[in-house]
């Protein structure tokens, strides 16, 4: 049987991460101070001071060093962020006319998927008139994830740039997969992230909103590694302002109201 373990990484305490199911843990990332009944990426080995380019990244570097070797082979290992959430399903549509609630949809351990697959993305992006390096270009303005298909080992850099010219991007960097793939996922990721940076900070990329360059830029690679395995994914909820007050969460927990699943899930249409 699978021991599901999704990492949820937050830049400062939410009440709401506390409502989530029990396999969610949540991982404090930067410089504020969290609850005892949260991991906090300062202690331990980590990168916390990267995590200004990193984003997430920084947190799932934390996983791996500091508690990958207590996972077993037959758990999933998995992350999301504050504001994104798995779901259950894989959905076309929103489902605009259901009255159930969006703690009912989240991702459930027993979902008869695991039986099947072990490894799963967030439903794809597909663009209609351009593929992931042109998208990069358009949006980033810099020429950046091209130049870091050359950090990468030979054998890896036109499988790579193979996916780049494709376009089907898996977003956010999340991922669930098993202890194993998820190892040399990061034994490949970190080193060619430090190497992005060093490129970025030399051509002086990193500024504004391009700050986080290298999480955009794991983010392709993040899509490129885990479709070699898998094309198995779900949906995903992007919780909107009052799922995240900490007022609202003292009072009731927003998430098992009914109608709340009507404006998930998450969809992006290019």
């Amino acid at each position: 049987m699978n021991n599901l373990k999704i990492f949820c990484t937050s830049l400062k305490y939410l009440k709401i991460l506390d409502k989530l199911p029990k396999y969610i843990y949540k991982i404090g990332l930067g410089e504020k101070k969290f609850p005892d009944n949260w991991f906090d990426e300062k202690k331990g080995e980590n990168i916390s001071h990267l995590n200004k380019y990193y984003g997430e990244l920084t947190g799932i570097y934390w996983i791996w060093k500091n508690l990958y070797k207590n996972f077993d082979k037959n758990d999933l290992i998995g992350n999301c962020h504050y504001r994104k959430l798995w779901l259950n399903n894989h959905y076309e549509q929103k489902q605009k006319k259901t009255t159930q609630s969006l703690f009912n949809n989240l991702l459930k351990e027993n979902n008869p998927i695991f039986n099947k697959d072990k490894t799963f993305q967030v439903q794809p992006i597909v663009f209609k008139n351009k593929n992931l390096l042109d998208d990069f270009k358009i949006i980033h303005n810099n020429d950046s994830l091209e130049k870091s298909i050359l950090f990468l080992d030979p054998g890896l850099q036109i499988a790579f740039k193979k996916h780049l010219l494709s376009n089907k991007l898996y977003p956010l960097n999340m991922f669930i997969t098993t202890p194993q793939n998820f190892n040399e996922y990061c034994q490949v990721i970190f080193p060619w992230l430090e190497e992005c940076l060093n490129y970025c900070k030399k051509e002086n990329l990193c500024k504004e909103y391009n700050l986080r360059l290298p999480a955009f830029l794991a983010e392709r690679f993040t899509s490129f590694w885990f479709s070699k395995i898998s094309t198995s994914y779900f949906s995903y909820a992007r919780l909107g302002k009052i799922f995240l007050s900490n007022k609202v969460n003292s009072l009731i927990n927003p998430l098992k109201l009914p109608f709340t699943f009507k404006m998930y899930p998450t969809l992006h249409k290019y």
